[in-house]
């Protein structure tokens, strides 16, 4: 519904490690004229920074995909509940139960453990809960369980998507390193990079899109809109402020023949 109040003719639900919301994105789509884009995005093991793989297009109903999830999903919670006993330890109990009442998605993560403190007391702001206790290298950090790169891209190229590396400024490295990494991504069959995200400078996107574009890469570019309580993120917009290209959406469909039957 925000979507089409913003006036945009498409519409990727990508959720981390999940495809929860999508049928119900897909009705409201539906109902408001706009183009939907089935997708996920997961992350991938990978040291220094974090990679996280976009499949777009989709099919969530893929029975590898969905056991796969479900998989990661066990895994959060297992996580969740060790990162719930160690802030508990330090005189900052959280309650699971009550929290799942007020987080409006079935995945709960560090972002919502950060809002609980938020909500005590504890910390100012979710980001000053980053900064100082869920953050890598920070005393309530754990690392969750991540699937290989081999391993999520069979899981896309199964499930009938493409596979687009998102924002790759997260990983943390080097331009000469991207360079490397985004010949060995083409060769391994990933389609596209996610060159224009609005946490990264204008002038940075700018450089991803040209790396991405010699070497054959589809350039995407995305909004990362989580809720209206995160700015950064207005929907329908990216780097700088700028509302996202028609070009980019044209380019995914050059990709996407299933696109229109998707929706």
């Amino acid at each position: 519904r925000h979507a089409a109040l913003a006036g945009l003719r498409a519409l990727a639900l990508t959720d981390h490690d999940t495809v929860g919301g999508i049928e119900e994105a897909r009705f409201e789509a539906r109902l408001k004229g706009l183009v939907f884009i089935p997708g996920v995005e997961i992350e991938i093991d990978f040291d220094p920074g974090e990679f996280h793989l976009l499949g777009l297009g989709i099919h969530a109903e893929n029975l590898a995909l969905q056991v796969a999830l479900a998989s990661l999903a066990a895994g959060r919670r297992e996580r969740n509940e060790a990162m719930v006993d160690l802030l508990s330890r330090e005189g900052m109990p959280i309650d699971l139960d009550e929290l799942a009442i007020h987080t409006p998605t079935e995945r709960i993560g560090r972002p919502h453990l950060a809002q609980a403190l938020v909500r005590s007391g504890k910390v100012k702001t979710k980001q000053e809960a980053f900064d100082r206790f869920f953050g890598k290298g920070r005393p309530f950090y754990l690392p969750k369980e991540c699937l290989g790169l081999e391993t999520v891209l069979r899981l896309i190229a199964d499930s009938g998507g493409i596979a687009v590396v998102a924002h790759p400024y997260s990983l943390y490295v080097s331009k000469a390193r991207l360079a490397s990494l985004m010949d060995g991504w083409k060769e391994m069959g990933i389609q596209g990079i996610e060159a224009y995200h609005p946490a990264a400078k204008l002038g940075q996107c700018r450089i991803l899109e040209r790396m991405a574009r010699e070497r054959g890469f589809i350039v995407t570019a995305g909004s990362d809109f989580h809720d209206r309580q995160k700015p950064i993120c207005g929907i329908g917009k990216t780097s700088g402020g700028i509302p996202v290209a028609d070009a980019y959406f044209s380019e995914l469909q050059s990709v996407l023949p299933e696109l229109e039957s998707l929706t």
